[in-house]
């Protein structure tokens, strides 16, 4: 029927264009135009009107009302009225589109203007409005194809750019709920007490205070339906990476450097019998601990299974960023799929649906895994070198190596590796005793090496420390049940020159240190500093007299001022 009557339409036009030559020379396509133009406006203009009228009663906001409207208008408008109308028009239905594009950018223009925050009018007003001009592109799409829209988007709409504007209304949510974050954050570490939740999870409750703040927050940002793009959920992720580097910070704030457990190394002497006792006395007076009473008391309240459970809060933090980082990107992919297409159109270029947000906590894993290694170290030296201070630093081989071996020291930290195991998760417990391994050999470096006036080594004694070092080494593999062979042979291997020194006759070293300082390189690939070491601490007469004369080492450390 509406085709009989636009028929009738337009031949009344001709014929009255008979007697009228200024309206034959308007086309046929220009009269539809027309009456497009004229419909369109007059339908537009009631349904503005009936959601006006509508608002009193309605809980959504105009505009958003009115976008659903006007989509309604268009879908009749392209269902009913174009297929008829573009046998005179062929881009009808783009007219209606257009038309309506404008007529509602109009209404909404102000809107935007001072939209400066995420209220409920933004979350409602925004999706809709963006939702139409999705559909009107659409449409426009379906008549001349997504290579036509391009050109016909820049000649006859001015988009609404919605997605710009939310994204900046979304940045500012997003900035104002991750500062929020980071005081949550610090708020659930400060008060943590490291204690395990159960003997089943043995990490912190403030890991789990973390993940259930971030994963509340990123359920609020994927909950509102307003458009955004990659740059605000990169913002994102990167606050909540900021939020656990944070976290990670914090968990080892009290851990003081290797400087702060280890006591200064003795001053460099020779070997004198008669003041062994008197240089005994001058070392422990040199060797009172730098450490202030404040980090003193922070090391002291650093026990075993606190630093365990930190370790495991740590290793829970790392081992969930998979799972959040596929929950982000699935929700971000599935928000964003459908919209590619026509955003490609509008803005001239791809969005693209979705970055690889498998890289977004990469800071985070960082700066974790860098913790975890930063507490194994620091865990081992606190065992060996502040726990067992007086037993293996102060006492091992003092006076000779016969009166105290590495046996009984073995024994202790037997009870430390079971306390240890105790607590810490299985997939860190190698890291963990990997670091104990390497401060009892730094501890056994030591004692060798910077012992003091009351360590002296013979060549006689070097079968009795190779002894103890392959116990210490065995201690560790525990018949396949402890760490690595592998491991444990290249932990130790760093060693056994330090003990193949001791084994050589004085003469031998005195002629290997004349060589290494001559500029020449040592037959046991060791250096200058090593090799004066051994020879301060080895118990004659030929090396007391050879590092005296050539390295002025006094005989005695110097009374402490």
């Amino acid at each position: 029927m509406m085709v009989d009557i636009v028929t009738v339409a337009m031949l009344t036009r001709r014929i009255l264009g008979e007697e009228n030559d200024k309206a034959m020379e308007s086309p046929d396509r220009d009269q539809i135009d027309r009456y497009i133009t004229s419909s369109v406006k007059s339908a537009f203009m009631k349904i503005a009107h009936f959601v006006e009228i509508k608002a009193d009663t309605s809980h959504e906001h105009v505009l958003a009302s009115l976008a659903e409207e006007t989509k309604k208008l268009l879908k009749i408008e392209t269902n009913i009225f174009s297929p008829v109308l573009s046998r005179w028009h062929p881009q009808a239905a783009v007219l209606s589109a257009s038309l309506l594009h404008k007529l509602y950018g109009n209404k909404l223009g102000p809107f935007l203007e001072h939209s400066e925050h995420l209220t409920e009018d933004v979350v409602s007003v925004f999706p809709a409005a963006d939702s139409l001009e999705q559909y009107i592109m659409s449409v426009m799409a379906s008549v001349v194809g997504n290579d036509g829209l391009d050109s016909l988007c820049r000649q006859k709409l001015v988009p609404y750019e919605i997605e710009s504007k939310s994204g900046t209304v979304v940045l500012r949510w997003v900035n104002g709920q991750l500062e929020r974050v980071e005081t949550w954050v610090k708020r659930a570490a400060e008060q943590e007490t490291w204690d395990p939740i159960s003997p089943q999870q043995r990490h912190g409750g403030s890991i789990v205070e973390v993940y259930r703040i971030i994963e509340e927050t990123a359920d609020q940002f994927f909950a509102f339906k307003v458009p955004m793009r990659i740059g605000e959920l990169n913002s994102f992720c990167r606050g909540i990476d900021k939020a656990f580097q944070i976290y990670t910070q914090l968990v080892t704030q009290p851990i003081v450097d290797k400087e702060d457990l280890v006591p200064p190394v003795p001053v460099l002497t020779r070997y004198k019998k008669e003041l062994g006792i008197k240089a005994f006395v001058k070392k422990e007076i040199q060797e009172v601990r730098p450490v202030d009473e404040r980090k003193s008391s922070e090391i002291v309240q650093l026990t075993m299974s606190k630093l365990c459970v930190r370790l495991n809060s740590l290793y829970y933090a790392i081992s969930q960023l998979g799972k959040l980082e596929d929950s982000i990107s699935e929700r971000w992919a599935k928000r964003q799929s459908d919209k590619i297409n026509i955003r490609r159109s509008m803005n001239g270029k791809s969005k693209g649906v979705v970055s690889n947000q498998k890289n977004q906590f990469d800071g985070s894993r960082k700066e974790i895994n860098a913790a975890i290694d930063r507490v194994c170290e620091f865990t081992g030296l606190k065992v060996i070198f502040w726990d067992l201070q007086q037993p293996f630093i102060d006492n091992m081989y003092k006076n000779n190596v016969l009166q105290a071996r590495l046996d009984t020291i073995v024994e202790v930290l037997d009870l430390v590796l079971a306390q240890l195991c105790d607590v810490i998760v299985e997939q860190l417990r190698d890291r963990v005793v990997t670091g104990l391994l390497q401060a009892s050999l730094d501890g056994l470096v030591r004692v060798i090496l910077d012992g003091g006036p009351t360590r002296v080594f013979s060549p006689n004694d070097a079968p009795l420390l190779e002894e103890d070092l392959e116990i210490l080494k065995e201690f560790f593999i525990s018949g396949g049940d402890g760490l690595p062979r592998g491991t444990v042979e290249n932990l130790v291997s760093r060693v056994r020159p330090v003990i193949n020194l001791i084994k050589q006759e004085t003469r031998v070293l005195i002629d290997d240190l004349r060589e290494v300082t001559q500029g020449g390189k040592s037959k046991f690939g060791s250096d200058s500093k090593t090799l004066l070491r051994v020879l301060c601490h080895r118990n004659d007469s030929e090396a007391s007299h050879y590092v005296k004369k050539h390295f002025k080492i006094p005989s005695s450390a110097p009374p402490s001022t």
